[in-house]
């Protein structure tokens, strides 16, 4: 009963004592009063786009399933969730420390001395069972702090899982994007191959009759030529960037249904961004690196409890007997005791670990520091683009606009006898170029919209349930 009460009184004292070691504060970093390239609105500034699930934010239903199908079997989550449960596991085995650690052996031995030795010996059995118990009293917190380690690389891997459901959200997205703009791009290259083959067609037929001009049919082949050599390099990038997509939602190669045109997709006018302190956390990236410098910060507490003595408690309770029946009975044995494991003539090597340790802690301060300085200017960046990318669609758009005018001027002129057929091709290969440039401008302008929700840490109040897209149904 005495030992029952030292064991208690010296775990009491244990758990009560203080951890050496730095307590964790977070550094302080500059944050922007506002964000350069956020536009005033009459939300509220902490108005968020990161506030919306990533299906409010999204209308093509096709592009929902793909993103729901990728949340659910994609390989970069699955890979990301088996890290998280080794993490925890980690966190675990950094936990038991705590506890006493009890070993249970037993054996059973049959043997014969030699009649030399001793005449008459007969073969005797042993029976051997036995319980073992070790204890580390944590008085200067080195299992606390080991365990404060642990669990921080668990929750930074909870964030990092996050960051990849993100990351996989966007890399869909903008996968999809740029496959209906190659779609746009492709019908574009087949309009105009048709219209070039039917100049070319016209002035084929009247240098046949002897009256057109060779270099009018030549300019009109060339140019049907190079518009029809568009098309099978689209169909190609078209089949790249499907089996791209199948292979981020965890597909075998194989075709991708559409949704949407790429003119018909969501672009809201302005962008709120909310408070730049937000990001801290919103953004799953900062969060994690902030979990990674709480382990760092713990890790410099062990290595100063490593300067302290160590007191374990040990203790063994058995039996030895040649009768099973006597195992418990006259051959049991116990035994109880305490040590104490000082750390002395250790060299440098003690001071070299703390001061590693430290080392380790000023560089995932710094990493800290840039991923928050980082994220600012991304989403400074990506506000900015969407910005300017909107007043490039609508000079395009204008420019597109002017050049088809020009295409029907030019026809209209030619029915009249006012030009030949030859100003009709220029205006036709002038409206060709054009058109391409405004379906690229627009998918900039869809994928800057996809970067700057992930760059504001888009979706970070969903539930980890919802992220897959369970819920999308309910919220069409």
């Amino acid at each position: 009963m005495k030992a029952l009460s030292l064991l208690i009184l010296f775990s009491s004292l244990a758990a009560a004592g203080c951890a050496v070691g730095p307590n964790y504060q977070r550094p302080p970093v500059s944050t922007p009063d506002r964000t350069k390239g956020a536009t005033a609105t009459a939300a509220s500034p902490a108005a968020s786009l990161a506030d919306q699930a990533w299906w409010e934010l999204i209308r093509d239903d096709a592009l929902k399933s793909l993103i729901g199908e990728a949340l659910r079997a994609g390989y970069d989550v699955r890979l990301a969730a088996w890290r998280v449960e080794e993490a925890r596991a980690n966190a675990g085995i950094a936990r038991s420390e705590f506890y006493p650690q009890i070993q249970a052996g037993a054996g059973w031995s049959r043997s014969e001395q030699s009649e030399f030795v001793f005449p008459g010996a007969e073969a005797t059995n042993l029976w051997d069972a036995n319980v073992a118990l070790s204890w580390e009293l944590d008085f200067w917190g080195r299992i606390r702090r080991l365990n404060e380690a642990a669990r921080a690389r668990f929750l930074a891997t909870e964030e990092a899982r996050r960051g990849v459901m993100l990351s996989l959200v966007s890399d869909v997205a903008l996968g999809y994007f740029r496959l209906r703009a190659l779609d746009f791009q492709l019908e574009i290259a087949r309009r105009t191959a048709g219209a070039f083959g039917q100049t070319h067609a016209l002035f084929s037929g009247r240098l046949d009759a002897g009256l057109g001009s060779p270099l009018e049919t030549a300019s009109a082949a060339a140019s049907l030529a190079a518009t029809a050599a568009t098309i099978p390099d689209l169909e190609r990038q078209i089949a790249e960037q499907e089996n791209a997509l199948a292979f981020l939602v965890g597909r075998t190669p194989g075709d991708v249904a559409r949704g949407a045109a790429l003119n018909d997709q969501l672009l809201p006018p302005e962008i709120p961004a909310g408070l730049p302190s937000a990001l801290l956390e919103r953004r799953p990236d900062l969060r994690q690196a902030e979990q990674e410098l709480v382990a760092a910060n713990a890790e410099v507490g062990v290595a100063v409890a490593d300067f302290f003595p160590r007191m374990n408690l040990t203790g063994a309770f058995g039996g030895v007997a040649p009768e099973l029946s006597d195992l418990f009975g006259g051959g049991k044995k116990w035994s109880a005791g305490g040590g104490l494991l000082t750390p002395l003539l250790q060299g440098p090597r003690l001071r070299d670990q703390h001061r590693a340790a430290q080392a380790r802690w000023e560089q995932a301060k710094v990493r800290y520091e840039q991923s928050v300085n980082n994220a600012f200017t991304e989403v400074s960046t990506s506000l900015v683009a969407y910005q300017k990318l909107a007043a490039v669609e609508r000079d395009r758009a204008r420019a597109v606009d002017a050049f088809r005018e020009a295409v029907n001027l030019a026809n209209s002129r030619y029915l009249s006898g006012l030009s030949d057929y030859l100003e009709v091709l220029q205006a036709q290969q002038q409206l060709f170029p054009a058109e391409n440039s405004l379906a690229q401008t627009r998918f900039e302008r869809l994928a800057t919209l996809v970067q700057l929700y992930k760059t504001l840490g888009g979706g970070w109040r969903l539930a980890d349930a919802a992220w897959s897209g369970r819920d999308i149904a309910s919220n069409r």
